[in-house]
């Protein structure tokens, strides 16, 4: 199997939809509680400022992707922000490493100079070591920052790296 990344087309928002809204109904990563539609999920992918895919290159299936802007503004808009989300039957594949390092290359062409990571949630561990072994620098701990679906508490990890 070979997995491209590549910029995302008006084709491949029902399966990105998909694969957010999977990550967003899990409630142990992304702060969103709403679910997309393919109507809102067009709106917000072609809102940000790049959207990539994680494509099997001879069936084109979409099995991940990650969404790049800024995290801030005036003089904090050199900062972006990014979220990736994998299809939970292509996870272990390390797709999300080449999510990651192309969000890497896309911001910097993009002309920002950090990446950040607000809240990562402390028991994904298996993002946290990917994030530190590229590089990523841990900012500390935020006690009890995450709500996760069944109501309990999590601390998150804001993540940060010089591009």
């Amino acid at each position: 199997m070979e997995i491209i990344v590549r910029g995302f087309r008006e084709e491949d928002i029902p399966a990105m939809t998909r694969i957010w809204n999977e990550v967003v109904e899990d409630g142990i990563a992304f702060p969103q509680e709403e679910s997309l539609t393919e109507e809102t999920g067009a709106a917000f992918f072609t809102g940000q400022s790049h959207c990539g895919v994680a494509a099997e290159v001879s069936s084109g299936e979409i099995m991940g992707l990650y969404i790049l802007h800024p995290n801030n503004v005036g003089r904090c808009g050199h900062i972006c922000n990014t979220s990736y989300a994998v299809a939970s039957a292509s996870r272990g594949n390390g797709i999300g490493g080449k999510l990651v390092r192309d969000s890497l290359d896309k911001a910097r062409s993009l002309g920002f100079r950090i990446m950040q990571f607000n809240a990562v949630v402390a028991s994904n561990t298996y993002a946290r070591r990917l994030y530190e072994g590229l590089g990523f620098v841990q900012l500390g701990v935020i006690p009890k920052g995450f709500r996760m679906k069944d109501g309990t508490y999590q601390d998150i990890c804001p993540y940060y790296i010089e591009l």
